[in-house]
């Protein structure tokens, strides 16, 4: 009887042994797939302080200096959609032809386009002096070096992309090394003209973000570049305001495992539902983002100014914080609104409308910042016109919407009737950063509850799939 005893304990024990081992390697292959790419990259920062002992005259003249030893640099950047604003070809409706689009020629909701307008919006551009059409990017002095590579933090850019006045470019010069991500955030997280304007996923909280803003910047460490890479200057990645595809994407499965939790019911979830969905359950936590444009109601000198309610030269807002996401089907393709297109019919034009189905097997579920404005557009020919506004006779000058179409119109190719109105619009801006961990991301019951956030007839169910076990 004694040696069944310590038999059955000897076995029982080998039971619990091997319970033990498969649960912690479970918990390590969790880990594993989660954090393999939280191993920020080790890189070697060149100390550039002795290699530049002058001061330079201008942005163009540090550039000239940087190329005497990167001597294919330029040609790279000029190669890119950073320096060209243009990148994907797309169909014109209209015209059948495929046109090359980017923000050099396309249209959105915020301060709609940048022709005529060329020496305001390309403070953002990665080169020097594109005040209006004449720019030259055959030039490779053009191209900045600075706004990628300073380190100094006091590198500005300001008409036309030149540096500001007071900027020291020695300074600046001498600081260079491999982007961060206040470089990147200096354009992206103040697109639209502001913190967190645009994007709602991208604000300068990130540039020093805590564990909890976003799990890959604020707890790993990690910078723009190790994602989005840069290699020959060709970053990665896609912003879909302005493209059309997912070519030269980057996307959670290319550090992660396609099926990470080790969990059957939340993996299935990953053939129809992407991991942002899930991981990033609300946006513009610590910054406000716009949510609402109305340009109609611009040039009214009887109302008090505010920067997140009324200016007289842009019109009212709404602003939002710790927003939910809408919940689209995706499969990273939109349809896009060119320049010439007709207005919708009924309802809100869509700028960039995202395609997708439930039955498209492709198409995953994906968590949108949609912002909504309201536009002019000729009302004779029923298109979207591009306004001048900051340019020569721009209407944040004169507050004359029909000089402003005219000369906008003109800039662009479009014929102009005399007859303006406003058409409500709508964007729909992906989301990809502020992902937090499993700690903090959806439950079930957020979207499956009583209260859940998903609309589920929009998203063509009759009702919650966990009731009826669609797919």
């Amino acid at each position: 009887m004694k040696l069944f005893v310590q038999i059955w304990v000897f076995f029982v024990g080998l039971i619990v042994l091997g319970l033990i081992v498969t649960v912690a390697w479970k918990k390590h292959a969790t880990e594993d797939s989660f954090n393999a790419s939280f191993k920020r990259k080790d890189r070697v920062h060149l100390d550039h302080s002795a290699f530049f002992d002058k001061p330079f005259k201008s942005g163009h003249d540090v550039t000239r200096a940087c190329l005497n030893c990167h001597n294919k640099a330029a040609k790279e950047v000029m190669a890119t959609a950073h320096f060209r604003w243009l990148s994907d070809k797309a169909q014109n409706k209209r015209t059948g032809k495929f046109e090359e689009i980017g923000k050099r020629n396309l249209l959105n909701n915020f301060c709609i386009g940048i022709r005529g307008n060329e020496a305001g919006c390309t403070k953002c551009h990665a080169g020097y002096g594109w005040k209006d059409a004449s720019f030259d990017f055959s030039k490779e002095e053009n191209v900045d070096c600075l706004v990628c590579h300073d380190r100094s933090g006091g590198y500005v850019k300001g008409i036309a992309g030149l540096p500001e006045k007071d900027v020291d470019l020695l300074v600046s010069a001498q600081s260079v090394g491999f982007p961060l991500r206040e470089n990147c955030g200096s354009c992206h997280s103040y697109g639209g003209g502001g913190k967190g304007v645009k994007h709602g996923d991208l604000d300068p909280s990130l540039d020093y973000p805590d564990p909890a803003d976003d799990v890959h910047m604020g707890r790993a460490g990690m910078i723009c570049i190790d994602c989005h890479g840069g290699h020959g200057h060709l970053i990665r990645g896609k912003a879909f305001s302005v493209s059309v595809d997912h070519d030269n994407g980057i996307g959670c499965v290319d550090c992660h495992q396609a099926k990470p939790h080790h969990d059957k019911r939340l993996d299935e979830h990953t053939d129809r539902v992407s991991c942002q969905a899930c991981h990033i359950p609300t946006y513009a936590n610590k910054l406000p983002t716009k949510t609402y444009w109305d340009w109609s109601k611009a040039g009214d000198d009887s109302r008090e100014e505010d920067v997140h309610h009324y200016l007289k030269i842009k019109g009212e807002f709404e602003y939002g914080e710790s927003l939910v996401p809408e919940y689209y089907w995706f499969d990273l393709s939109v349809d896009r609104y060119l320049l010439g297109d007709p207005i919708a019919e009924h309802g809100p034009t869509n700028i960039n409308t995202p395609r997708g189905t439930r039955k498209q097997h492709d198409a995953k579920l994906w968590p949108f910042r949609v912002h909504r404005g309201k536009q002019p557009y000729d009302a004779k020919y029923k298109y979207i016109i591009p306004p001048v506004t900051s340019g020569d006779g721009g209407y944040w000058h004169e507050f004359d919407w029909d000089k402003a179409l005219a000369l906008g119109a003109d800039r662009v190719g479009l014929e102009y009737s005399g007859q303006y109105a406003f058409v409500d619009t709508q964007m729909f801006w992906p989301l990809s950063h502020l992902v937090v961990g499993a700690d903090r991301a959806l439950q079930c019951n957020d979207c499956h509850g009583e209260r859940g956030r998903l609309d589920w007839r929009a998203l063509g169910y009759g009702n919650d799939p966990m009731q009826s076990g669609a797919q």
